[in-house]
């Protein structure tokens, strides 16, 4: 995910707000920070297994991402080229386009919503500590998870 950062001085050093797009269109196709990291990984290392070894996501992920992206749209995004050597992958120019235009979003978003986010980030409670999902699972004081399961 590639959040567009907007100035922390609002808030103080650390309360930085950060805008993450995701689109949603109308055929049900998705673009969010993650493809577009895919995208900018394949255009690096020039391989959909590379792409997964870089970002640290299985292989199968990163294929599914790229299949949803290539029918999402009229024109693919990313090309293959099948083979156990000099096999690989590499971005079309609509592929090139799509990065490009989702960029200029995030910047149109950061220049539009900057004030806004400045008082959003302004009003933030400094003593907030955020949790996981469990919220009782971070608490320490929070009584012991009970087993579901039968005493053997």
């Amino acid at each position: 995910m590639s959040p567009v950062p907007v100035s922390p001085e609002a808030g103080g050093p650390s309360a930085a707000a950060t805008i993450a797009l995701s689109l949603a269109f109308g055929n049900g196709g998705r673009l969010d920070p993650e493809d577009i990291r895919l995208l900018e990984t394949i255009r690096r290392v020039r391989s959909i297994l590379g792409a997964s070894r870089a970002l640290g996501t299985s292989y199968r992920k990163c294929w599914l991402m790229v299949d949803a992206l290539n029918h999402t749209f009229e024109s693919p995004a990313v090309e293959t080229f099948p083979g156990r050597r000099g096999g690989g992958a590499a971005l079309t120019a609509f592929g090139e386009r799509l990065i490009a235009l989702y960029r200029s979003l995030e910047r149109q978003a950061q220049r539009s919503g900057a004030r806004t986010l400045d008082e959003l980030t302004a009003a933030l409670d400094p003593a907030f500590a955020a949790r996981a999902t469990g919220a009782a699972a971070a608490d320490p004081t929070a009584e012991p998870r009970r087993s579901r399961s039968r005493p053997t």
